[in-house]
C-alpha cells in the first residue's frame, strides 16, 4: 500500500523478483505464442526472457544514443499485426519518453508495461514511471537502485481487474 501510494496508483502487487513481475504483467495482458513485444535492444535479459516465456517473441528497438533508452523514433517500423505490447525500459533512473510512447501504443492500440527495475522513483514530467502504461515492473536485486537483502519485485497497476489476474496467476493461477 506505501509503494502505491509512493507512485499514485490504485495497486501494488509483490512478486519474487523483476523478471517475475514482467512474465506476470506479460500473461496478466493474454500476451502468449504468435504475439510480438516490442522492446529495446539495450536492457537486461529479463526483459526478452520475460517475453519467450509466454511464447511471445521479442522484437528489438535499437536505443537513442543521446538517453540509451529506446529509440522512439524506431518503434513504429517495428509493429506489425502479430505486435501486442511495448516494454519500455527506464534505464539506470532516466525516464523513456513516456509521452511519445503512449502516443504510439494509442495509434496501434497496444499494451504497455513499463519496466522500471532500474528506476524505481524515477520521474517522468512530474509523474512517476510505472504509472503511464497499463503495468509498471519493479525489482529489487541487490544492484537495483533500491536494493534489497534478496531478491523482490512487485507490480503497480490502477486496474483492479488486471490487479486480480496478477495476484491469481502469481498464486499458482
Amino acid at each position: 500500500q506505501n509503494f502505491a501510494k509512493f507512485c499514485n496508483t490504485k495497486f501494488c502487487v509483490g512478486t519474487g523478483n523483476g523478471l517475475d513481475a514482467l512474465m506476470l504483467a506479460l500473461k496478466a495482458l493474454n500476451i502468449h505464442e504468435g504475439d510480438e513485444v516490442i522492446i529495446p535492444s539495450n536492457t537486461f535479459i529479463a526483459t526478452a526472457l520475460a517475453v519467450t516465456y509466454t511464447g511471445a517473441t521479442p522484437v528489438f528497438v535499437e536505443p537513442n544514443i543521446r538517453t540509451f533508452n529506446i529509440d522512439v523514433k524506431k518503434i513504429e517500423e517495428k509493429i506489425t499485426p502479430k505486435t501486442k505490447a511495448i516494454i519500455p525500459v527506464h534505464l539506470y533512473g532516466q525516464p523513456c519518453d513516456m509521452d511519445a510512447i503512449m502516443d504510439i501504443a494509442k495509434r496501434y492500440n497496444l499494451y504497455v508495461i513499463e519496466d522500471c527495475c532500474q528506476a524505481i522513483g524515477a520521474e517522468y514530467k512530474g509523474q512517476k514511471v510505472g504509472t503511464f502504461g497499463d503495468i509498471g515492473c519493479y525489482s529489487f536485486y541487490p544492484t537495483k537502485n533500491l536494493g534489497g537483502m534478496g531478491d523482490g519485485g512487485l507490480i503497480t497497476v490502477n486496474s483492479e481487474n488486471l490487479k486480480n489476474r496478477i495476484v491469481a496467476l502469481r498464486n499458482h493461477g
